[in-house]
């Protein structure tokens, strides 16, 4: 499980940097359409402030579109206490504690450090999981956290949307003009329309593949947790039967829950941000062969 960990690490690190390269890219696109090369360092600053925004403001902004409940231990003992176990088995400061009343199984878990976090659980994950499973779930959840996992998340996030705006800014300066059109070279033209219809699909893509990561990660760090990998295996099987779709979903925030909370027949879950089950359940199942 230690080696599944430090690999998913190291292919985050490669993918992210990858990303930044990409803002990197458009920003001094952007400055030579505009004219001005110099502006490139100010667009990247940008980028960042629009990122720490992001950073700081998005677990708000999580529990309240999804319409999450903060509980205490009298509300629900049973998921207060798993979490509260999980918690100080992993060393960590207790998270505060979130329910959403949906029928879907689903959790999730926000929060920019463990000094700042909160899992979310929907009342139909803890009507059809035993003990063993929600503890599995909440391990995983808890697994994010701990591993920094939604500060990486909103990070992506950020990046994906000032990819689009930069794309946006090439897209206006290239049909209505703006800085020195006349004496702009032709290959940088071209690079603009490419980077218009590249660019904010690539963005996309690597944030799936880093949310991707990320799910397994979690996945092994849950199950080193609770030493029991068959048990967050059976939770997924079952989420897998009864699906995991909200009768509200927010696709903004579909990244940071334990399953695909998108409709399977929506254009969204062709770009889902989880791994199949079936490959997540194989993986869980080769792990707990190995204890």
């Amino acid at each position: 499980m230690y080696s599944n960990i430090a690999a998913n690490k190291r292919k985050t690190v490669y993918i992210f940097l990858f990303f930044i390269a990409l803002v990197g890219g458009l920003g001094w696109l952007v400055a030579e359409y505009l004219g001005h090369p110099t502006i490139t360092p100010f667009i990247l600053i940008g980028a960042l402030i629009y990122a720490l925004i992001t950073y700081y403001s998005g677990a708000k902004m999580a529990l309240a579109v999804n319409g999450a409940k903060e509980i205490s231990k009298k509300d629900n003992p049973r998921l207060y206490r798993i979490v509260e176990n999980l918690a100080i088995t992993n060393g960590m400061p207790m998270p505060k504690v979130y329910m959403m009343d949906d029928p879907a199984p689903n959790a999730f878990a926000t929060g920019r450090d463990p000094n700042h976090a909160a899992v979310c659980a929907t009342t139909g994950i803890l009507d059809i999981m035993n003990d063993s499973e929600l503890e599995g779930v909440m391990a995983h959840e808890l697994g994010h956290v701990k591993n920094y996992d939604i500060r990486v998340s909103m990070f992506a996030f950020a990046l994906v949307a000032v990819v689009s705006i930069l794309a946006d800014i090439i897209l206006h300066v290239t049909w209505f003009g703006g800085g020195d059109k006349e004496n702009r070279s032709p290959y940088i033209m071209l690079l603009g329309i490419a980077a218009i219809i590249v660019a904010p699909i690539a963005a996309s893509l690597i944030q799936l593949a880093i949310s991707r990561r990320r799910e397994y990660l979690a996945d092994a760090t849950g199950a080193l947790t609770t030493r029991y990998p068959e048990a967050l295996a059976n939770a997924l099987e079952k989420i897998g039967k009864y699906g995991s779709t909200l009768q509200k979903p927010n696709a903004s925030t579909a990244h940071l829950f334990f399953a695909n909370p998108l409709s399977k027949g929506s254009i969204n879950s062709l770009f889902s941000t989880h791994p199949p089950i079936e490959d997540r359940v194989k993986i869980l199942r080769e792990m707990g062969d190995k204890l």
